[in-house]
């Protein structure tokens, strides 16, 4: 038997009907939430960047679809991603990236449990 949460709950999605872009910043779509998980869309123009933060309690999953950019996995470092990169950020970890290439960069987010607290370094402040 379906329950009427179940019936209208979405399963199947189209990067190109959730992909939206921005001039002014980076845009992040979100495409579902549980009470355990929640997805999202990160879509950004060259130049524009998802900031960088940690959760304490979370972990993170970024799936790139398009594009190349400098993923920031703290301590300074600097690593290059690319389209079928997976990147995953355990709870304390720090991650955020910018689109360093010349064309539009797609990610997909999966993180999880929810809520999540943000936590930014201090050289985002």
């Amino acid at each position: 038997m379906t329950t009427t949460l179940e019936a209208t709950k979405k399963r199947f999605f189209k990067i190109e009907e959730l992909a939206q872009f921005d001039k002014r910043q980076g845009k992040k779509t979100i495409f579902y939430e549980t009470e355990k998980t929640a997805g999202a869309v990160w879509c950004l123009e060259p130049g524009q960047e998802i900031f960088k933060h940690a959760h304490t309690t979370s972990d993170d999953l970024w799936i790139c679809i398009e594009g190349t950019g400098t993923f920031y996995p703290g301590n300074g470092e600097k690593v290059e991603i690319t389209q079928g990169d997976l990147i995953i950020s355990y709870p304390g970890q720090q991650h955020g990236m910018r689109n360093t290439g010349n064309e539009r960069f797609i990610c997909v987010g999966v993180a999880g449990p929810i809520p999540m607290d943000l936590v930014l370094p201090e050289d985002n402040q």
